[in-house]
């Protein structure tokens, strides 16, 4: 008995050991519960559309040959800069020109014909007129003077033709501009029969560009005429160039079943960094605040765990369903609350912005209290506030430690990192 009563009290002994071992060298304390809170901050926010586009000169004429012919020069090459009526390229003129005296040598021969109806007519009228000669004499003198003279028209038309295609033979440009493209060479063959052939392609200015964007069908119902453009080229990632919307043509494009419309954007180009052909990476910016009050997008996500109620009083409603699932804490997951409020049916001020309820909950003092909001932009990082806060309101963003549950605080708060909703927020839309 002795033995046995030994051994339990040495298991005892050991087992204390062991949870005292256990409670001051092992045992991690509990963190104690930090709220993260936040205050209201005045700046600029705004609601935008991306897109990708092709950099083109604004106003760009093809220039062709009405006749076919061979190149015999050329006065003009890529990136040359040409005046208006500058003799930019020639056709050989050998067969325009013999063209040219061929009927020019009919039309003298028709004069010739013509001088002479006309001496036989003036004879057969006087002859006609002393009864000299029958009618039918008189007839003939004036149906072969009237024939001359529409052979001298039909002659001189010839001549007019053929000069003027000689004419054509000289290529001037047709607008003050630069070269963009050459398409001939000299000794090639031109072919005019039923296509213009396009000989080279002149930009009017390219200090002021166009942009044209390839704005997705769920996105264009925001970008209007007027609307303020930032873009980047792959040639200058660092540079941020600025334009304005000019139209939206109504024209679809379809690619693999995707719907996209082009959207014209001016830009200047006086330092000649923007080159025809450059893909540029397009932010639109549909709805713009300065100014703006701006909370954190994640304050509209919180709700306040029950672990709080040991070292503060809740005034609010917290949702059961959010207990329920464990998304409690630091801004968890989506919530009940703020989801429902934040879809309620909302209204538009005169700029366009849209109206909408929201629930934030505020620190005062050892009260977590629950406040209505209205909300307009969103940017998915911030919040503007329309009414319901003032500068001074403390609103609690988060909360760690405890027997809060762990989540990511970001879910329905908007992380820039996670995929975007399409057409929505200020990265809004699809990104390229």
């Amino acid at each position: 008995m002795k033995t046995s009563y030994k051994r339990i009290l040495i298991i005892l002994a050991i087992v204390v050991a062991l949870v005292l071992i256990w409670y001051f060298f092992i045992r991690k304390p509990e963190a104690p519960i930090v709220i993260q809170t936040d205050k209201p901050t005045v700046g600029y926010i705004a609601q935008s559309v991306t897109a990708t586009g092709r950099i083109e000169p604004e106003d760009t004429v093809t220039v062709g040959s009405q006749i076919s012919g061979i190149i015999s020069s050329i006065s003009a090459d890529f990136n040359s800069q040409v005046k208006k009526g500058q003799l930019i390229a020639q056709l050989d003129k050998s067969l325009l020109q013999a063209t040219v005296d061929q009927y020019s040598g009919q039309l003298q021969n028709a004069q010739s014909q013509l001088v002479y109806a006309k001496n036989n007519f003036d004879r057969q009228s006087l002859l006609y007129k002393t009864d000299a000669i029958s009618k039918a004499d008189y007839d003939a003198a004036v149906n072969t003077y009237s024939a001359a003279k529409a052979s001298v028209n039909s002659a001189a038309a010839q001549v007019r033709s053929a000069k003027k295609n000689l004419s054509y033979s000289d290529i001037y440009s047709p607008i003050d501009g630069v070269v963009l493209n050459r398409n001939i060479s000299v000794g090639q063959t031109v072919a005019a029969s039923f296509n213009t052939p396009t000989l080279f392609v002149i930009a009017k200015d390219i200090k002021k560009m166009e942009v044209q964007a390839n704005v997705d069908e769920a996105d264009i119902g925001a970008v209007k005429a007027g609307n303020r453009v930032s873009f980047t080229v792959d040639a200058f990632i660092t540079d941020q160039f600025k334009g304005i919307v000019k139209e939206v043509r109504l024209h679809p494009s379809v690619s693999a079943n995707v719907v996209t419309y082009t959207t014209i954007i001016s830009t200047p180009n006086d330092d000649m960094k923007l080159k025809p052909g450059m893909t540029a990476n397009i932010i639109i910016y549909t709805k713009e605040v300065n100014n703006a009050m701006l909370i954190p997008s994640k304050a509209l996500t919180f709700q306040p765990d029950s672990a709080l109620t040991k070292d503060y009083q809740i005034v609010g409603k917290i949702s059961r369903k959010r207990k329920k699932t464990g998304g409690s804490g630091a801004g968890g997951a989506a919530g009940d609350a703020a989801p429902k409020t934040h879809a309620l049916s909302s209204r538009s001020d005169s700029s366009g912005i849209v109206r909408q309820t929201s629930f934030v909950w505020l620190l005062k003092g050892k009260q977590i209290v629950q406040t209505r909001i209205k909300t307009g932009l969103n940017d998915n990082t911030q919040v503007e506030v329309l009414s319901g806060l003032t500068a001074n309101d403390v609103i609690i963003t988060g909360a760690t430690g405890g027997k809060i549950s762990a989540t990511s605080g970001t879910a329905a708060g908007g992380s820039p990192f996670m995929p975007q909703r399409r057409g929505g927020g200020g990265g809004g839309g699809r990104g390229r």
